[in-house]
């Protein structure tokens, strides 16, 4: 498992452009944004209490629309084509669940605890440098994720959901704009073995914003998202509402595709045996060239891993 974790973090991509983008609803307050995830408190831990007809505090809306999802060059060819997608508006957490707010759920007997020791055990870091309350939780599986969003009353973000949130309507290829990553935008090239290597609180990278203020869309952690991974979901039928195939469907793709001989047709991971689940966004560990938002990552649903995360979404 740990060589099939470490292949997670390794993608190629083509050359960012240079013109930066503004965000169209930049956080007014990072010490709100920083405890999101959960309808959060000071420490960091969650109060889930319903508020009819408000807008849940947590979370930030992403309106309705059509916007370009994938390219027609660079990166994957899984990320091939461009296409336009239709979605209704929907609510996404202002950052990645933090240890504070899944610490809630576990106390309330709800969630599975986080794997603690994924940074040792993945030669990732130390195990304390990733637990503090306002860090983004990690070793999480697929499940977790689900079983924590679904006691908030959400759902995990659909991946298209998910690349909508990061660029808007003006097709930019970083949540932030076209502008390269920097360490004042977002948490990344923090390589495993260094000093440096963890997470940092969330929403301290105001800079790196999304065009609709949500924070830490690319780096921090990976971000587990509900599709199951399908290499042909943009040349599906249903591509035009972020929909993809189904089980049987994507087990077929991939053994056409290894028939083949396209290994490298996802990137450097090895072509799944089984219905993997996507992970969006890169991690503090990944190659800056590798958190465009049109790239896509699959892992099994049960690997519990120390880059990846997730944050909910609601229907507007």
């Amino acid at each position: 498992m740990r060589a099939a974790c470490v292949l997670l973090l390794i993608a190629a991509c083509h050359e960012p452009s240079s013109t930066a983008l503004p965000s169209s609803n930049v956080a007014e307050d990072v010490s709100v944004v920083a405890d999101a995830g959960a309808v959060a408190i000071e420490d960091g831990t969650a109060d889930t209490s319903e508020r009819p007809d408000a807008a849940p505090s947590d979370m930030r809306l992403v309106p309705a629309g059509t916007f370009t999802m994938g390219a027609d060059t660079g990166g994957e060819e899984d990320e091939h084509p461009a296409h336009q997608v239709t979605l209704p508006a929907f609510w996404l957490d202002t950052t990645h669940v933090t240890n504070g707010a899944y610490r809630v759920c576990v106390d309330a007997h709800v969630c599975k605890e986080s794997d603690q020791q994924a940074a040792s055990r993945e030669h990732g870091g130390k195990d304390e440098d990733f637990l503090r309350p306002k860090q983004p939780v990690m070793g999480v599986s697929w499940t977790d994720a689900k079983t924590y969003c679904e006691w908030n009353h959400k759902h995990l973000p659909h991946e298209a959901e998910f690349e909508r949130a990061m660029r808007g309507d003006d097709n930019r290829k970083y949540a932030w704009g076209n502008d390269p990553p920097t360490a004042e935008r977002t948490v990344f090239d923090r390589r495993f073995g260094l000093p440096t290597s963890t997470t940092d609180d969330v929403g301290t990278h105001p800079l790196g914003d999304g065009p609709y203020g949500h924070a830490d869309l690319a780096g921090q952690v990976w971000e587990w998202m509900d599709d199951e991974y399908d290499p042909y979901a943009y040349r599906r039928k249903t591509a035009d509402h972020g929909v993809p195939g189904d089980c049987q469907e994507i087990l077929a793709a991939l053994w056409e595709l290894k028939a083949q001989g396209k290994q490298g047709f996802t990137g450097t991971n090895p072509l799944p045996l089984e219905c993997e689940h996507v992970l969006r966004g890169g991690a503090f560990n990944y190659d800056a060239r590798g958190l465009r938002a049109t790239n896509r990552v699959h892992h099994p649903g049960r690997f519990r891993l120390v880059m990846a995360g997730f944050r909910c979404a609601k229907d507007f």
